[in-house]
Formats: structure tokens, C-alpha cells, sequence
């Protein structure tokens, strides 16, 4: 159970991850994080996060 919930939750955070840089980017409009430096910054740190979690998720499912 815990590599599914670790699995989910590496997804969402790269997902999260891409659409805030975008967002920063300001290839996305309409919200507040358009074309704000920050969230280019965090978005990929915030989906490399998510990529770690991933991986260590599939490394938990290989050994059970």
C-alpha cells in the first residue's frame, strides 16, 4: 500500500511541478503565479521532488 501512496503523490507533485513553472513561465494566464519569477523557480523543484518520490515508490513495488 504505501508504494501505490507514494507513487500517487510523486505524480501529483510533478504535475503541480510543471504547471507552476509554466504558470511562472507565463505560458499560462490568468492567475496570480503568471509571469512571477518564484513559482519558475519552484516548479521544478517542486516536480524533481515529485520525481524522487517516484522513484523510490517503483524501488519499494520491485521488492515486494
Amino acid at each position: 500500500m504505501r508504494g501505490w501512496l507514494s507513487l500517487t503523490l510523486g505524480l501529483l507533485a510533478v504535475v503541480i511541478g510543471a504547471v507552476w513553472t509554466v504558470q511562472g513561465l507565463g505560458y499560462v494566464s490568468g492567475s496570480l503565479m503568471t509571469n512571477e519569477r518564484i513559482w519558475a523557480v519552484l516548479g521544478p523543484l517542486v516536480s524533481l521532488a515529485g520525481l524522487v518520490v517516484l522513484w523510490f515508490g517503483l524501488r519499494s513495488r520491485r521488492r515486494t
